[in-house]
């Protein structure tokens, strides 16, 4: 086993085999630092517990009581999660601050003698972490933004783009949300923000800046998640490549891409309920209807004519700095074998910048 080293600067994690999170489960599930294992060194339950002993009867009784809940559950990982772990393995572990949890483990995985190291600054570090590389990332890289109206397949085409090694940043994965209003993933929950914004960092800071990064227009609310600043200004100021489809087209797509929307009828119907103060009571009746009845081409007919369409013409000529400035791409088919062949031809394709960036350069 190495000298105790003091603690690990969170850059230096992937010099570790394993990087173990020793907060509570809920604290893993908002989010972690990818790649992380949980081993708790108390549970939910018990943290509750030990932090109303602290503000109760204080310190000393709150470690008293913590430090024996925490020396069963290290047990429970020596037995159970790192029983088959060989001699020289060296484990990196953090909690909240670098603090009493992360601490005990270490300590603990140093008796046995393995080499284990403490984070320094814990899951609070990485946080920081996370936010500089959102600021110091986003503005230098190449940005190639694909617009749209609903229904031309922008992430499809993306999706494809990936396929073909192009560097590809999408939010709606990401984000799991489809970005509109019946955007949400069926039985599927969006990730926190804090993971969100790790799933951007973690995307953004391996790009490789000499290359453009695609990317979809987006507003600045995925679903309940928000795009961050530094990430939404540097989109706002990209080049832009409009996608324009007949509206046959994009009708066909849309209905084959939200099929699943008809299982679904009453459910549909409430997602349609904020459209009543846009559009009026009858209105929102007549395409609630057809929600319930699934009734989708002329619910989405009308969806397009009437909301989608009008709403994008002003948000992107109000958001988007390069709009007067931007390329088209007219497709008349948005099928998979269509999408594949634009992505070959735009996979290294690097767009005119709008005239506002240039300026600046």
């Amino acid at each position: 086993m190495t000298a105790w080293r003091g603690p690990v600067p969170i850059t230096e994690r992937h010099q570790f085999d394993t990087l173990i999170d020793a907060r509570s489960p809920a604290e893993f599930a908002l989010d972690h630092v990818p790649g992380a294992i949980n081993c708790p060194a108390l549970d939910d339950e018990e943290r509750r517990t030990v932090g109303t002993l602290y503000k109760q009867q204080g310190a000393f009784e709150a470690r008293r009581v913590g430090g024996a809940l925490v020396a069963a559950n290290l047990a429970r990982h020596l037995r159970e999660h790192f029983a088959d772990r060989p001699a020289d393995w060296k484990p990196l572990v953090y909690c909240w601050r670098g603090g009493l949890r992360s601490g005990s483990m270490v300590a603990w995985l140093r008796l046995v003698g393995w080499d284990a190291q403490q984070v320094a600054g814990g899951y609070k570090r990485w946080r920081q972490h996370v936010i500089d590389t959102l600021a110091s990332h986003s503005p230098t890289l190449r940005w190639q933004v694909l617009a749209g109206a609903t229904g031309t397949a922008k992430t499809r085409l993306l999706q494809a783009l990936a396929r073909e090694g192009a560097q590809v940043l999408d939010l709606e994965q990401l984000a799991r949300h489809k970005g509109s209003l019946l955007g949400a993933w069926p039985g599927q929950p969006q990730p926190s923000q804090k993971a969100f914004e790790t799933a951007l960092a973690v995307a953004i800071e391996g790009f490789d800046p000499a290359r453009p990064v695609w990317i979809e227009a987006e507003s600045r609310k995925i679903g309940q998640l928000s795009v961050p600043n530094p990430l939404l200004a540097a989109l706002r100021a990209a080049p832009c490549l409009e996608l324009t489809a007949p509206k046959a087209a994009r009708l066909a797509f849309l209905l084959q891409d939200y099929a699943y929307l008809a299982e679904h009828g009453e459910a549909l119907a409430q997602q349609l309920a904020p459209l009543r103060t846009l559009h009026g009571h009858d209105t929102l009746l007549q395409w609630q209807d057809w929600a319930r009845l699934a009734q989708l081409p002329p619910l989405f007919e009308q969806l397009i004519t009437r909301h989608y369409d009008p709403q994008y013409a002003r948000s992107q000529a109000a958001h988007l700095h390069g709009w007067s400035a931007r390329q088209t791409l007219p497709l008349a088919q948005l099928d998979p074998e269509t999408l594949s062949q634009v992505a070959r031809q735009l996979k290294d394709r690097v767009l005119d910048a709008p005239p506002a960036a240039q300026k600046g350069r």
